[in-house]
């Protein structure tokens, strides 16, 4: 069963994207478009305090006409994160986006950030997972592998 910590390490980027509490809503939209991701998460005294993302941009700034120039990132961010650590599965990452309806999850390690778990990145590691099982069984059938292999 495939955990955070081997999704963390498959990723083609490690990077986290972050900025902090003072920062306007444009500047962060900046820089989500310039490294063309959808969330950046929020730090405070390396801390993390929240997250920001598209779809709190649409429904927070634009729908409420605020100027996102004039609006800094703390007044928006989604708060009170829930986060996962880098020894639960994937089957987890799964269950948590999909009761909480969000696509980002932050990984925390012994109160330190250590990356973040889209959705894409849970979907991509099923279907390995599933592709894995299946070529193993077709091996299985076939006689080309043993059985518990």
């Amino acid at each position: 069963m495939t955990n955070v910590r081997q999704i963390l390490d498959g990723k083609k980027s490690q990077q986290i994207h972050t900025v902090s509490p003072q920062t306007s809503i444009f500047e962060a939209l900046e820089l989500m478009a310039s490294k063309d991701v959808s969330a950046v998460l929020v730090l405070e005294n390396e801390r993390l305090v929240g997250i920001f993302t598209e779809r709190d941009y649409a429904r927070k700034v634009i729908l409420k006409g605020r100027n996102s120039r004039d609006t800094q990132i703390s007044e928006l961010m989604t708060q009170n994160l829930l986060t996962i650590s880098p020894t639960q599965t994937v089957e987890d990452v799964m269950e948590i986006m999909t009761e909480n309806r969000f696509r980002h999850l932050p990984v925390v390690e012994r109160g330190q950030l250590i990356g973040i778990v889209t959705i894409g990145d849970a979907v991509k590691t099923v279907i390995d997972q599933q592709q894995q099982t299946i070529n193993q069984l077709a091996g299985y059938i076939s006689g080309d592998i043993a059985p518990g292999m």
